[in-house]
Parts: structure tokens; sequence; C-alpha cells
């Protein structure tokens, strides 16, 4: 049974938008849609999905209103809400000794220590999700609303395995439960945390080559390394004796090497790569990573499955954009120093240097080791504001730090340890930006630091989504 839902509180209404005309405002409350009563953003998306709609709304001064949209069937109301849920949140009945919020040390944002594992926040936001807790009533709304896609998280599809790895015996099968999401019309992008020694080697080519047969049902398969900080490792040894390693540069070139011939057969009779790595092994490995063609539109790439080659060629149509058109105003004789997480800093630096040939500014960056979570853990989304500050900051200060976007959250307020940006910024004592590309760092240096927002589309699945392929850098 889920709890009873409370109504969904208004966090942000969109100026000009059917919201904002009805004088709907921060803190008044959506109570019914259509005579339903939403238990969460999903169920408001599905009732308001018709041409007109009638929301009886609890106003912030407690009185309760009823106003009726006229609009086009899947125009946005321009709402937003302070939670996506508002029957709680469904947890996670799983025990997972990989679980990388087992290595969480104190003073991380509060929403971290949540062990969520909610099929609606994986529709929403882009979660990945075992499916261990479905009920027949969520298999119901399922077949209803037809959420799809999903982000489901595998991590082998042997059944046994799979349950050791999430020490949990009732777990069902993983392959039985995505074969009736295909039933439903539903897809899946899946991921395979892995784990050596554990579902490597012939267990990730017995995963890979059982969920491919399941394409288009499953739409990707991303094969990401275990988050392996020294206190979750700590704690997998103790209890399950299994020691969890980042991958060495040996070890990821024989994931990649096992994964290349799955791609080309399933280019060859899907048209689509399907089976992706993370750009960490190709990082850590010395290896190119693949062409844009071969990340299927990139929709893993929140779980660092392509941002790597979105920088690369981002930088090649904005260094080309630089030749052209010539160097913004404003750019020339500033000083930068961008921060980034260690493994990254070496393919960063080298562009950094053609930057400043190029456009006559001085940019600089700085590899920061993680300390919070330990140096093994060696991506930028997981680098604290503390660990940026105390290591990128320098004598002589630039005219302005940058830092990577996917270092925030997703309203663009804090890291992981809690630290505002604010607060980040008067540590470093020079004004603070943040970039996902080079193109944003040419306008950072012509226009000055601006503070990030949160994602442009009411209730967005990710908080810093690439540009459609293809996109221009400067449209």
């Amino acid at each position: 049974m889920r709890n009873t839902p409370a109504p969904g509180v208004i966090s942000g209404v969109r100026p000009g938008s059917l919201a904002a005309l009805a004088g709907l405002e921060p803190g008044d409350a959506v109570v019914r849609v259509n005579g339903r009563v939403p238990r969460d953003v999903v169920d408001v998306q599905f009732y308001a999905a018709e041409p007109e709609v009638e929301v009886l709304v609890r106003k912030a001064n407690g009185l309760d209103d009823l106003i009726v949209f006229e609009k086009a069937i899947d125009e946005d109301i321009g709402w937003e809400f302070e939670r996506a849920t508002w029957d709680e949140v469904i947890l996670c009945n799983n025990n997972c000794f990989f679980c990388f919020l087992k290595g969480l040390p104190r003073g991380m944002r509060k929403t971290l220590y949540v062990k969520d594992d909610d099929y609606r926040l994986s529709f929403l936001h882009g979660n990945f999700v075992t499916l261990t807790n479905l009920t027949e009533d969520d298999w119901a709304r399922l077949e209803e609303q037809r959420l799809s896609p999903l982000n489901v998280s595998v991590h082998a599809t042997d059944l046994e395995l799979r349950r050791r790895m999430l020490a949990n015996p009732d777990a069902p099968d993983i392959l039985g439960q995505l074969r009736r999401l295909g039933e439903l019309g539903i897809q899946a992008h899946t991921q395979i945390v892995l784990c050596p020694g554990v579902n490597d080697g012939e267990q990730l080519a017995r995963s890979i080559a059982e969920l491919g047969a399941l394409y288009p049902t499953v739409l990707t398969i991303s094969v990401v390394p275990v988050g392996a900080s020294p206190r979750l490792e700590e704690w997998a040894l103790e209890r399950d004796g299994i020691p969890l390693k980042r991958p060495t540069p040996a070890y990821a070139r024989e994931v990649i090497g096992l994964i290349r011939p799955f791609q080309r057969e399933f280019r060859r009779r899907f048209g689509a790569t399907i089976v992706q790595c993370s750009d960490e092994y190709y990082m850590t490995a010395g290896l190119p990573v693949p062409t844009a063609r071969a990340y299927d539109g990139f929709p893993q790439y929140e779980n660092g499955i392509g941002m790597v080659r979105r920088m690369l060629d981002d930088w090649a149509r904005t260094r080309r954009r630089l030749q052209v058109r010539g160097v913004p105003p404003g750019v020339a004789g500033r000083r930068a120093v961008v921060g980034t997480a260690r493994l990254m800093a070496p393919t960063l630096a080298a562009i950094a240097r053609e930057f400043s040939a190029l456009t006559g500014a001085e940019v600089e960056v700085r590899g920061v080791t993680n300390r919070v979570f330990g140096e093994r853990v060696n991506v930028s989304g997981l680098v604290c504001g503390q660990d940026y500050v105390e290591q990128v900051r320098g004598e002589r200060p630039p005219d302005c730090y940058i830092l990577p976007r996917p270092s925030l959250d997703y309203f663009g307020e804090k890291f992981l340890d809690s630290m505002t940006v604010e607060e980040a910024e008067a540590g470093l004592g020079a004004p603070l930006g943040f970039a996902s590309a080079w193109s944003e760092v040419v306008r950072i240096l012509a226009e000055g630091p601006r503070r990030p927002g949160r994602n442009a589309r009411t209730n967005g699945r990710f908080w810093a989504e690439p540009a459609p392929a293809g996109a221009a850098a400067d449209s």
C-alpha cells in the first residue's frame, strides 16, 4: 500500500505560461486534476493531457480555486513542483554490496541518502531502478500510462548471480520483466555496474547477448565501473569478501575489447550500437572514444556515456567558428582556471592550450583529486565543492574559475557535499562559472559567469541534457 498523497505544492511558474496567466503562484497546491487525485507529477501530466483540464487548486491562503485550462493536448501548463511524488518515494528493497550510498560520508546533500528505487523517478528524471519492488498495481499503472522509457539496473541477467549481487533472494527474473514491459509497449535503457571478478568476463558477455536480443524493448546497455570509494570497499570486504577496484588500464582495455564485437554485430543486425562503455573506461585505457554515431543519440549521457565525445565535437565546432568568425570581444587577455577531475585533466589541458593559442585568453586546467570519496573516484560529477575550493584555488586569482556543470545538482545550486555555489565562489576568491562545453567557456570569458539554472524544461528528465545531435554549437 502506498501512502495517501498530499496535494502537490507548486514551486515555480514559468512566465507567460498557462499557469502564470491563471494566477498560480509558488506555494499553491494542486488537489485534483479532471476530478482525479494525483499521486505525483506523472499523474498530473497524464490527467492533464486533454484539451480541457479542470484543476482544483488550494491557494497558499488556504482557499480553494477551480481553474479550467483550454489548451492543446500536449501543451505544457508551465508549473513545477517541490517534489515529484506526493505519496512518498518508493524505497529500494535490495542490499547490494556495491551500492554507492554505502560509501557516502556524512554531510552530503540530504537527498543522496534516500535509497530510492522508484519507477516514477526513472520515467521523470532518468533514475536507474531494479524493478524488484513492483506490485501488480504498479504494473497496472505502467500498462495504463505507458511510462516509457524506463532506466533499469540489470547488472547481470543470470538470475542467481543477480540475486546475489542485489542480496535479494526474491528478486524476479529481469529478462521476464523486460519482456513484460515490451508487451506493454514500454522500452528501457539498461545498465550493468561492472564489479571485477563478479559480473564481468563470461557473465558480462551473457548479459549483453541476452539484453541485446530484446532490442528494441531494450534500447541501450551501458557498462559502467563500480564507484569504489574506500569506505564502500571496506563495507563490501567485510560483508561479502569482495574487493571493489577501479579499472586499471589493462582491465579497461579488456572490457572495451569484449564489448566491441557485440557493437559490430548489433549495428549489423539492428542498425544501432545498443551496448556502450562508460567514458571512464576509454579514458583509463588511453583509447579514443567512439564517434557520435555510435552513441545512438546519447540517451545515457547522464550516466557518463558520451560526455567526452560531445565535448570533443563541441570543441571542433567551436574552433571552426572562432577561426571563421573571429574571437568575440572581451575574450583575449582574459585569464581563467578550469577545474576538473584528475582523470579528465590531461584531455582538457591539451584543448586548453589550443584554445589559448587561438583566442589570446589564458586558460589553465587544474586536475582535482577526490579526497571526499577517495582518489579512485575520479569523475567530475562526484567531485565535491570542498575539493574544488582547496585544490583549484591559487595564489594569483584569475578573472574567473570555471567548473563542470555536472558537479552541481539538478537546480544548479549545490555540490554533493551541500556546498553552495555562493560558498564555493567565496572560497575561491573570484567569479565562478560552470560549463559542460568549450562553447560555453567562450561565452563565460566574453560575457562573464552566470549562475547556472535548473533544467529549462518543466519537470525535465535530465538537468544537463546535451543539445540534439547535429545542433550547431552556436545555435
